[in-house]
Formats: C-alpha cells, structure tokens, sequence
C-alpha cells in the first residue's frame, strides 16, 4: 500500500524535527555537519519571515521539506519564488515525497500570483531533474549564471 504524504507548511513550533532534515541536506551538498547551526539558520528564517518551509510526513514521521525564498523579476514585473533547499530522507525516496514538494511549491507559488518558480541543481543530480521535467520545469540555456564570493 502507497505512504500517505502529508505536506504542510512548517512553523517554527518545527524547528527540532526540521533541523536535523536541513543539516542532512547540507551534508548531502558536502558541508560538515552541523544541526546546532542549522537550527539557528531556519529559526532567524521563521524570525525575519524570509522564507516558506514545506515539511512532509509520512505517517506522522517527517520525510523531507522544502525552502522557498520570495524575489521579484523586474522583467516580468512580478514576483518569483527561489525553491532552495529541498530534500527527502534517505529512508523516504522513491515514495513520491519529492514530487509531493515540488507540487507543493508549484501550488503554492499560483496561490501567490508570482510569475516563476526557479531552482538550481547540480548536474550530476539526475534523479531530481528528472522529477523536475516530468512536472513541466524548463532548463534554462539561455543565460549563464555567475557567483562571486566573499572569501
């Protein structure tokens, strides 16, 4: 019998199950662990109100979550959503709780009225783009990106 997948919007009342989710994410993209950190990263994120959080649970047991940033297009004249972060435990994939997100994040960006949902993945990432062009998602080639760093 298929999990049921349970998406809701998270809360800072979260912070202790959505932690250890976020560091297992960071230490997926080769980051070193550290939940103490990422608590306080997602608490000054519910704080300042700078972003949506998606938690999925399977059977009351969290599974994975998604982190939207709001940003405009001033082409478009519009807002966008940046879908950052977004992970299913590793005890979870292959359920359909990515998908379950990524709709979620879809669903929640024509609830906003923002023109676009953008997200970056590494190329070698091919279970995610895969996700990603079977709900419709486009890959960009017609700009580069470009990232300068403090240190």
């Amino acid at each position: 019998m298929p999990a049921s997948i349970t998406i809701r919007t998270a809360t800072d009342a979260d912070l202790d199950v959505l932690a250890p989710l976020f560091d297992a994410y960071r230490v997926f993209y080769r980051r070193d662990p550290d939940i103490p950190g990422a608590r306080a990263f997602l608490a000054e994120r519910f704080a300042r109100n700078e972003s949506v959080i998606f938690l999925a649970e399977i059977d009351g047991a969290s599974a994975g979550f998604a982190q939207l940033y709001p940003g405009f297009s001033s082409v478009s004249l519009g807002t966008r959503w940046t879908l950052n972060d977004l992970f299913v435990d590793p005890g979870h994939r292959r359920a359909g709780v990515g998908r379950a997100l990524t709709e979620r994040c879809m669903q929640h960006a024509r609830e906003t009225g923002a023109v676009a949902i953008e997200l970056l993945t590494e190329t070698t990432n091919e279970s995610a783009q895969a996700l990603y062009e079977s709900l419709g998602w486009k890959r960009t080639t017609d700009y580069y990106r470009y990232t300068w760093r403090t240190a």
